[in-house]
């Protein structure tokens, strides 16, 4: 059984900084798609990093130059570096798991997801 753990969201002043980490269980983590997605209230989710299983990285426009996402296969772990935060990056994240064959950061392609983490940024 999968399972996906996200950490390290919380409160930042704009322009801050946040790194979000999410570790999973119960896969090979290596043959699958990772992916970060957010939730604000009253919007759907959007997918905004996705790093496929041979290590490359996609971004949404929204994020891109701002966020980087990356992992550590040897602790079954994804990460999203947050930089340069804005109040409208504000939302709940989650990390995804999706095939390899999915190389996109649209959350249609993902079939497992963490409980969500918490980003704030006030201006």
């Amino acid at each position: 059984q999968v399972q996906l753990a996200e950490s390290g969201g919380g409160s930042v002043n704009s322009g801050g900084s946040l790194r979000l980490s999410c570790t999973g269980s119960g896969y090979t983590y290596s043959a699958f798609t990772m992916g970060w997605f957010r939730q604000a209230p009253g919007k759907e989710r959007e997918g905004i990093a996705a790093i496929f299983s041979d290590g490359t990285p996609t971004y949404a426009d929204s994020v891109k130059g701002r966020f980087t996402i990356s992992r550590d296969a040897t602790k079954n772990t994804v990460y999203l570096q947050l930089d340069n935060l804005k109040p409208e990056d504000t939302a709940m994240y989650y990390c995804g798991a999706g095939p390899s064959t999915w190389r996109s950061c649209l959350s249609s392609g993902f079939n497992h997801w963490g409980q969500g983490t918490q980003v704030t940024v006030s201006s």
